[in-house]
């Protein structure tokens, strides 16, 4: 007599759901808000660069995967890449190319550049920083603010700060702004300049996507709390400097633009190589 089998319960819709409090899916969220309020307050340029640039780089995923891989993965993190070049990328009138590379260069880094399994660079900060330094006659970000509205960057910022504690990264964002408001009175004490002009920045959407998707990238960022605390720090520092660079001749247009993107794309991945580096390689 065969015995009888066991029905296993059935998830409730609350159980479905629970994956949205997942880290990933959080960010993605959050990623979404923004691109929301950045297409409220016209900051987007049209609806064919937002298809272009999203589109390029989830087709870069999907034919890298399959190519290195073998087969298809989540296209998440082409979704997050994708917008923020979108919102990121402010290049000459009319000029749609530097959407499609940027993200296509920002997706295929994440395959091309790679150690012990690890991609080195935050996709978004390589793309775009790459192309700052090949291309700044033709290529830009939008480094100031969308208009003089709080309310879309307290929405932005609300939201953003807790999302980076439910996803347990919110020491990493709020070690970032505490440099930066300390070098930031810093360098007005140095260059006279008034202290708000000098942490005004930090509300204009390059760096609600730096602090909240590009300095946090946990495939990216070493994997210790203390060591991220760190690199945060050192990120600050170099930023700091390289501000405080910026009349120098020899100072490329594409650093002058962005010093924190290029602050990251130097360190970040310096600290990442040195810590997989130490790791032993796994025996075969």
């Amino acid at each position: 007599m065969s015995s009888p089998s066991l029905a296993l319960p059935r998830p409730s819709p609350l159980d479905r759901l629970r994956f949205l409090g997942e880290p990933k899916w959080l960010i993605t969220m959050l990623i979404t808000v923004v691109v929301l309020v950045a297409t409220y307050l016209g900051a987007i340029a049209s609806p064919v660069v937002f298809a272009v640039a999203l589109g390029t780089a989830m087709l870069t995923e999907s034919v890298f995967s399959l190519l290195v891989r073998g087969h298809l993965i989540n296209v998440q993190s082409a979704y997050v890449s994708g917008i923020s070049v979108t919102i990121l990328t402010n290049p000459q009138q009319g000029l749609v190319w530097p959407f499609a590379l940027a993200a296509a260069i920002s997706i295929a880094s994440k395959y091309a550049l790679v150690y012990k399994g690890r991609h080195l660079w935050n996709p978004t900060n390589f793309g775009i920083s790459l192309l700052l330094l090949i291309a700044p006659a033709k290529f830009a970000v939008l480094s100031t603010q969308w208009n003089n509205n709080l309310v879309p960057v307290l929405v932005i910022w609300t939201l953003g700060l807790l999302i980076a504690s439910r996803a347990k990264i919110l020491h990493v964002t709020a070690t970032y702004i505490a440099a930066f408001f300390a070098f930031g009175y810093l360098r007005s004490l140095i260059s006279g300049d008034p202290y708000w002009t000098e942490i005004a920045p930090l509300t204009g959407p390059m760096y609600q996507l730096f602090i909240f998707f590009m300095i946090t990238d946990p495939r990216t960022t070493v994997s210790t709390r203390r060591g991220r605390v760190l690199v945060a720090l050192i990120i600050a520092s170099v930023e700091c400097a390289l501000r405080m660079s910026n009349e120098s001749p020899w100072m490329p247009d594409g650093i002058r633009a962005a010093p924190a993107f290029f602050a990251l794309a130097t360190v970040g991945p310096i600290a990442l190589w040195l810590e997989l580096r130490s790791r032993p390689t796994a025996k075969r």
